[in-house]
């Protein structure tokens, strides 16, 4: 291996872009890949192998939703076969007791069920269909199974409310870890970005809820928060850096760095298909792009952090001021920082009782392919 390339840490795969929710802060972009071009199952099974070869030692399966795949209990045993540590990020639809029981049979290590609000209402309007009910269901069947289990609240304007509520969800559960995500706005989320962003004030009485629950819990339960990257100081070291931790596979085979890469122009991504994933990950052209330092500008080039947040996220550089080589906006020592900062005030004048059918455009939801 290249002794500048370190090795990955974990593969993303992306099993497919069907899913039956259509949530407006989806993570995933706004083309997406049909199921006639989706991997096969023989498929998955080399990239699951190469990835062990290559040093992976996990692998997270996400979409769309991995329930959609009818061969999933097969690709988690081939995951696990190959020795790798399996995650599976889900909604919980569709899904029973049986394959439920098949999954764990096959090896899944750790389940990942996401939720989008403490109340039926308003996991409603966000997926744009019926799923609370069953996703309470998943946890009470995931007592009867040794399996870690992660609860993953996807947070923002329209649901801060209920952090207490959701809070005792996790706390009725069986999870030992529970993740308080805000959105990430890319894709679906930056389309829907002023109905998400949270007010400053909603920002500073989350922190302290979680924060009081974090020493509540401590030795028993595991909570994760993360402050929004537009209301942060520094960006976040977004995957990891660039190339330098995590890859994806998207559904119909290419190797990406990050989730939203395919917004960056010029970029190639190569197909695991045609090239293998050691190839790819070393010496493919849209890995090489933002590794080192080398692309960096000012204030990065020469900013203590460099190493820390790799300039931040390049999608999200390329999304507020069309380049992806710039220091991510959200950095308070940006050039370009008062164009979140004007974003923020934009948001800080809608009222948080403001529902999406008052701010225009309202819910843009996810489509589906076929």
């Amino acid at each position: 291996m290249n002794s500048t390339v370190s090795t990955p840490l974990a593969l993303i795969a992306e099993l497919t872009h069907r899913c039956p929710l259509h949530c407006v802060y989806c993570s995933n972009p706004l083309e997406l890949n049909a199921r006639s071009n989706e991997l096969s199952t023989d498929a998955w099974r080399n990239v699951f192998t190469q990835a062990a070869e290559l040093g992976v030692l996990q692998a997270d399966f996400t979409g769309g939703e991995p329930l959609a795949r009818p061969d999933l209990v097969e690709l988690v045993s081939a995951a696990r076969g190959a020795g790798l540590y399996v995650n599976l990020i889900t909604s919980g639809l569709p899904l029973d007791e049986s394959r439920l029981e098949k999954l764990v049979a096959a090896g899944l290590d750790h389940f990942q069920l996401s939720f989008q609000g403490a109340r039926p209402e308003i996991a409603s309007e966000i997926s744009g269909t019926t799923t609370h009910a069953q996703k309470l269901r998943v946890l009470e069947w995931l007592r009867g199974h040794r399996v870690a289990v992660t609860l993953n609240f996807v947070i923002h304007r329209r649901n801060m409310d209920q952090l207490p509520e959701m809070l005792a969800i996790a706390e009725t559960s069986c999870a030992t870890r529970v993740e308080f995500a805000n959105v990430q706005y890319y894709g679906w989320a930056f389309a829907n970005r002023e109905n998400l962003l949270p007010t400053r004030e909603q920002l500073n009485s989350s922190l302290g809820i979680l924060k009081q629950a974090q020493e509540r819990l401590r030795g028993k339960m595991r909570i994760e928060y993360v402050v929004p990257d537009y209301y942060a100081k520094f960006p976040k070291a977004c995957m990891g850096g660039w190339g330098r931790k995590l890859m994806l596979v998207v559904p119909s085979g290419d190797v990406l760095p990050c989730h939203a890469a395919r917004v960056i122009p010029g970029l190639t991504f190569e197909n695991v298909q045609n090239r293998s994933l050691r190839q790819i990950w070393e010496s493919s052209a849209a890995f090489q792009k933002f590794r080192g330092q080398e692309w960096m500008q000012e204030p990065c080039r020469s900013c203590d952090r460099r190493e820390v947040d790799f300039g931040g996220c390049r999608c999200q550089a390329l999304l507020l001021v069309n380049d992806a080589a710039a220091t991510d906006p959200v950095c308070s020592l940006s050039p370009n920082r008062n164009k979140v900062d004007a974003v923020l005030t934009r948001v800080a004048d809608i009222p948080v009782t403001a529902t999406a059918a008052d701010v225009k455009p309202a819910w843009i939801y996810r489509s589906n392919p076929t």
